[in-house]
């Protein structure tokens, strides 16, 4: 299966403008081969928007974005706002090329006031959905920093995560160091699929990168609105965890019986 990610800085606040954005990737990354087109995080509205993201999360959002796919027969990962039962979501959604949604997370993991300020955490672990040969989870942004996210993610037989992305700066090394970590570690393909330029008080660091489950960056780019290929080959999964048998060397035992830390809680990073 051969996958897209769109970075971009967006039209913060637009939605209009984001979906026709949505509609020329779609046309693009289809050109070129892709399956699946992974965006970034709260793509159809931008991130650091101030209130009016509650507004836009009461709209329908999502119906325009499945006509896109549809049109052009290709799957989405699509970061947007979700309201839903009185609380505000930042999610991120699976659409196949029929338009049918085969699958939402919530960002368990706020970063800071800002997605604290506007959002409820998710409280379940991403499913994992089964598109063309392949399995894929997604997460959002700072979920990935989490080891045990990624790990559940692997563990339930994904192939592939796909991580819609708002890293801002000083946050460079996440971005270059520590997805070729995650991807090793759990034998995993990662789409990391970040914003780019500046949005409200804050400025991306761009760098969206696609890893092979042998911690290869097999397509990435620094700064600029542009999209990334790769292949995903759940043989090479299957193979890079034979080789490097850190799923089937777990135990999880241990994990259960560890005790409770009483160490103080480091305070938030500032955004």
């Amino acid at each position: 299966m051969k996958i897209a990610g769109l970075q971009t800085a967006g039209t913060p606040g637009d939605v209009e403008a984001n979906l026709r954005e949505l509609d020329a990737a779609c046309s693009q990354a289809r050109a070129g081969g892709a399956d699946l087109l992974v965006t970034t995080e709260l793509f159809l509205t931008g991130y650091d928007i101030g209130d009016i993201v509650h507004d836009l999360a009461r709209t329908d959002l999502l119906s325009p974005a499945q006509r896109i796919a549809r049109r052009h027969g290709i799957a989405l990962v699509l970061g947007a706002p979700e309201y839903d039962g009185g609380a505000y979501y930042n999610s991120a959604f699976f659409i196949d090329p029929t338009g049918a949604m085969l699958g939402r997370h919530r960002k368990t993991h706020l970063f800071g006031e800002l997605d604290r300020r506007y959002f409820t955490p998710g409280d379940r672990l991403s499913p994992v959905v089964d598109y063309a040969g392949a399995r894929i989870a997604m997460l959002i942004c700072y979920d990935v920093e989490f080891p045990e996210n990624v790990r559940a993610a692997a563990v339930a037989g994904a192939d592939l995560i796909a991580v819609p992305t708002a890293q801002m700066q000083p946050y460079e090394f996440i971005a270059e160091h520590l997805l070729r970590v995650r991807a090793w570690e759990n034998q995993v393909y990662i789409a990391y699929i970040n914003h780019d330029g500046d949005e409200g008080s804050l400025r991306y660091v761009g760098r969206s990168s696609i890893v092979s489950p042998s911690a290869d960056v097999l397509d990435s780019v620094e700064h600029g609105n542009q999209l990334i290929f790769a292949t995903v080959e759940p043989g090479t999964v299957r193979k890079a965890r034979e080789a490097n048998p850190y799923l089937a060397d777990l135990r999880p035992d241990l994990h259960a019986a560890a005790p409770a830390s009483t160490a103080p809680l480091a305070k938030d990073r500032t955004c």
